[in-house]
């Protein structure tokens, strides 16, 4: 019941994120227009990706809550992982957009610097969104949720564009007309590489990929029972917040079935205790010195 509860909590962070996005979009497309900033329409445009991706976080963890049925007997737990793969496809097809725009921009400048307040609602956003991104990073730990991770990561790097967009903004103020459409590319950039980082985590958890020094510390847990005479196998993959577990361990032969039970309950209480690991499944084999 703990994942299910951890899950509900991760959708305030998603809430969050939609909210202050949809605020921080429409003010700064809206001032941008008015104060004539390639690199803060950017900005705003980043953040209108950021509602939708957003939203696909928040619908991802709502079906992740669904308990398991007939054709999901493991639940519904990867559909945070797919909401994720979602959200990157969304701002790398945005992102590529912004690039677009602002290179036509580069090649054909405009003759006319933006207005201050486009810089100064800049630095104001840059300031709301690490707020959330220090909210959401926080929470994401508390219930071990990988979609609210990624989206505290994308809150970081739109603080940081935000950043840079202002830095351009004030470069034009001092004459150097190019430094707005050039700070709106590198915005675009920003966006891509975000992303690119979040499609690859996502799309390694879904093809059962995980993390190889994380399985090392796993497999001496388990090594680290005195019963356990060998660790023969050990494997692990991420089913959206959870980490599932199999191991093949070799015990004394001359051991009972219910002593082998007793092992395997500890295992399983020791990896839940030392790492967050609720689902582990332990087949006992004898221990043989020849091989």
């Amino acid at each position: 019941m703990s994942d299910y509860h951890n899950l509900k909590q991760g959708e305030k962070g998603a809430w969050v994120s939609i909210i202050a996005y949809l605020i921080l979009a429409t003010a700064k497309i809206l001032i941008a227009s008015i104060g004539n900033s390639e690199a803060l329409r950017a900005d705003g445009l980043n953040n209108t990706t950021d509602v939708v991706a957003s939203v696909a976080v928040l619908i991802g963890l709502k079906i992740s809550r669904k308990p398991p049925d007939e054709d999901h007997h493991y639940g519904h737990f990867r559909a945070e992982t797919i909401a994720s793969l979602v959200a990157a496809f969304i701002m790398m097809t945005v992102g590529i957009e912004v690039l677009i725009g602002t290179v036509q921009d580069i090649l054909t400048p405009s003759n006319s610097e933006p207005a201050l307040l486009t810089a100064w609602t800049a630095i104001a956003a840059a300031i709301v969104m690490f707020g959330v991104y220090r909210y959401n990073l926080n929470l994401s730990k508390k219930v071990d949720s990988q979609a609210l991770m990624a989206a505290a990561q994308d809150n970081k790097s739109d603080a940081l564009v935000s950043i840079g967009a202002a830095v351009g903004i004030f470069g034009s103020q001092l004459g150097f007309l190019w430094l707005d459409p050039l700070a709106g590319f590198i915005v675009g950039l920003i966006i891509c590489k975000t992303a690119w980082d979040i499609f690859s985590t996502a799309s390694h958890s879904l093809t059962d990929g995980f993390d190889e020094d994380r399985l090392e510390r796993i497999r001496q847990t388990i090594g680290e029972h005195p019963d356990v005479l060998a660790v023969r196998d050990v494997k692990a993959r991420l089913q959206g917040n959870r980490t599932l577990v199999d191991a093949i361990i070799h015990v004394d032969p001359d051991m009972t079935i219910k002593q082998g039970h007793i092992i395997t309950d500890e295992l399983e209480d020791k990896l839940e205790v030392k790492h967050r690991i609720f689902y582990a499944h332990i087949h006992i084999e004898p221990y043989d010195e020849d091989e």
